[in-house]
């Protein structure tokens, strides 16, 4: 029995592949063989592909980073598949590579060792401005097969000659070199791209009602950017006969209904229709990207539904999948909630610190005398009808019952709101779009086991399976991590007493008030169902933070809260936020360095001072030095002189006087030999 070959390594190259789109197929391609979805057992796939930048992929890539052209020419020779991808805001520069790839590897065909596949990834702008056969019935969809009669967007007419010339070279007999162009519908999913913008705007709550752009009303063909990967895997695998292939999901969905599903799935749940003026003007998108998002096109296509292997990740498209596609959003881009729980004794920072960790990885406070507050009014808005016209009188009611029952239970209770109407409210409010995208910061409310319990339990989860084991509590709710802010009574006490009392008043720590509240929790803190106890139950275990320090920054604290909650999963700083972030670092710059130049010159001038005077002292101990040299010279020298003077000088001056006289030869015999005779004379 003979053993079959396996098929051999297929290399693929695959531009720009540091973009959305590429690098997704990118991605699905190497996934499809290791997920066991290989259309061929066995096939294996080696990537290649030009980047523009150090960006680290999940799958095994070989990359070029700005090659020549005649060094990119070698590299695609060395490939099975060449695909060029111009299907999002393809530059002119982009345009311009792909025409010569394809004509450079046309060239080099009686060259080639095998056959080769050139696959254009284009868009359905190039059938933007075509018509159904039948002007009249505005409700036919334009057929795949009509491609030949597809008629481009005015921005898009060389996308459409690019599709025109690999049709063309493709269709040489016996050539070792094949063309398709996949038509790809508008593509998202895996954290989005052209329509990012709704979904960020959605999932930020910054505005009311998400902006539709323009009426609304047109159709968009769209794919998931998996579901297109998959198209190219087919193409690959398979060489189909038909060679221009149009990929869009079974979608016929217009741009109001994708916005208004994304608001409801993610933001406000409303919408508002801006002219497309607005729109960039508003920076809410490029005129390219509007281009895109303004097509008002109708596709009906066979060849992927009839022919291709496709295992769809949205068939039926954005709408119908949309809460499969939030997650991958949310999930792509690491926008996952951050939900904190906060304790500890009074006066302890609580506020302080909630405020500044929300601040931090910009989620939610919730204090829970605000957030009654910020109800009351917005139930007498709901109640008033003041809201919206679209408001129904069922909701007012509703609104004036509840306002009711606050206000009956505020009265029974000396101003306080009962328990149970707390944990309604609070409740909603952890359910809310910017606690349930973001997260919170639950700010000391949480004082007893019971309360947690109540708060947290999920009994519809419960009812659903009997057979869990452990406590059952609401995932979408619950705090991922509990704060336990632990200081002693000394400390507490004596950081109380030093407060104004305006701000003791304010805060409940006068004197009467503060000593009550501190001994009301060591109570609850020392009962035998404690509040951490529900937490170390449901196995979300508190970290307990020492309080010992009067630092008002609390750096230490947060530092330690950072470290255990870890980095940001939120969006970063806006590009106002940026700016004004690097005004702010650029002014701290020019102070710094102000100051140090100011202390620098300071410090020379004080350097030359000290120099000066040290000069000036030196020049004073030298004077002082060579004076008292000179006399001591002069004092050692008087002894020796008077010697000379009288022994020495008259018979050297007399045997010098003789010298002068005679002249002799050698001066310094003459004179030896006379002091000499004259010594023993």
């Amino acid at each position: 029995m003979t053993e079959e070959t396996p098929p051999a390594t297929k290399r693929i190259f695959i531009n720009d592949v540091d973009k959305y789109s590429s690098r997704h197929i990118a991605k699905f391609l190497f996934t499809s063989l290791t997920e066991d979805i290989a259309l061929v057992p066995g096939a294996s796939f080696e990537l290649r592909g030009t980047v523009s930048s150090r960006e680290e992929f999940s799958f095994p890539l070989e990359r070029y980073k700005l090659p020549t052209r005649d060094e990119l020419l070698e590299k695609l020779l060395e490939c099975d598949v060449v695909m060029y991808n111009i299907s999002e805001n393809a530059t002119h520069k982009q345009l311009e590579e792909a025409t010569w790839a394809l004509k450079a590897l046309h060239a080099e065909t009686e060259n080639f060792k095998s056959h080769k596949l050139f696959i254009l990834v284009s868009t359905v702008m190039t059938w933007a401005m075509t018509k159904p056969q039948n002007t009249e019935d505005t409700d036919v969809l334009i057929t795949e097969q009509e491609f030949r009669r597809r008629r481009p967007h005015r921005n898009f007419k060389s996308h459409n000659n690019l599709e025109k010339l690999v049709l063309k070279l493709g269709k040489e007999k016996k050539s070792k070199l094949t063309g398709y162009v996949v038509g790809s519908g508008l593509q998202y999913g895996m954290g989005e791209n052209l329509f990012h913008y709704f979904f960020k705007v959605s999932w930020l709550m910054t505005m009311p009602k998400v902006p539709i752009f323009g009426d609304g009303k047109n159709y968009i063909p769209m794919i998931h950017v998996y579901d297109l990967g998959g198209v190219i895997h087919n193409i690959i695998e398979q060489n189909p006969k038909p060679k221009y292939i149009l990929a869009v999901d079974d979608s016929k969905t217009t741009l109001e209904e994708i916005v208004k599903t994304i608001s409801e799935a993610l933001g406000p749940g409303k919408t508002l229709n801006v002219s497309e003026q607005e729109a960039i003007a508003m920076e809410a998108c490029q005129p390219v990207e509007l281009e895109y998002l303004t097509i008002n096109l109708s596709l009906d296509i066979f060849i992927i539904k009839d022919s291709f292997n496709l295992q769809w990740k949205s068939e039926a498209g954005m709408v119908e999948n949309m809460e499969s596609i939030v997650e991958e959003y949310k999930t792509t881009r690491q926008l996952l909630p951050i939900r904190i729980c906060l304790g500890g004794p009074p006066s302890v920072g609580k506020t302080t610190i909630a405020k500044k960790l929300c601040n931090h990885y910009k989620i939610h406070h919730i204090k829970i005398k605000k957030m009654i507050e910020e109800k009351v009014v917005k139930l007498k808005e709901l109640a008033s009808g003041d809201e919206s016209e679209d408001e129904s009188e069922e909701i007012a009611s509703a609104a004036r019952a509840q306002l009711e029952n606050i206000s009956n239970s505020m009265e029974m209770h000396q101003g306080r709101l009962e328990d149970e109407l707390i944990f309604e409210i609070l409740q909603e409010k952890l359910n809310s779009k910017p606690c349930r995208n973001q997260g919170y910061v639950l700010d000391g409310y949480l004082k007893t086991y019971a309360q947690a319990k109540q708060l947290f339990h999920d009994d519809d989860l419960e009812e659903e399976d009997t057979t869990m084991k452990g406590p059952v509590y609401n995932k979408n709710i619950t705090p991922e991590f509990v704060i336990a802010l632990e200081a002693t009574d000394e400390f507490l006490t004596q950081r109380v007493l030093g407060l104004p009392e305006s701000v003791a008043e304010k805060t409940r720590c006068t004197r009467d008030e503060f000593l009550p509240r501190l001994k009301k929790y060591r109570e609850l803190s020392s009962s035998e169902e404690k509040l951490l106890d529900y937490f170390d139950e449901i196995e979300i275990y508190p970290e307990h933070i020492e309080v010992a320090t009067d630092d008002p920054e609390y750096k230490e604290v947060m530092k330690q809260i950072i470290a255990s909650v870890g980095a940001t999963k939120n969006y970063g700083l806006s590009p106002e936020e940026q700016e004004e972030d690097r005004r702010k670092k650029e002014e701290e710059m020019r102070k710094r360095v102000a100051a140090e130049k100011a202390e620098q010159k300071r410090r020379n001038k004080t350097a030359l001072a000290e120099m000066a005077a040290q000069y000036e002292e030196w020049e004073k101990n030298l004077s002082e030095v060579r004076r008292q040299e000179e006399e001591q010279m002069e004092a050692q020298s008087l002894p020796l002189r008077n010697y000379l003077m009288k022994h020495v000088m008259p018979a050297l001056s007399e045997a010098m006087v003789e010298c002068c006289k005679i002249k002799p030869e050698d001066p310094i015999d003459f004179l030896a030999e006379h002091l000499m005779k004259k010594n023993q004379g």
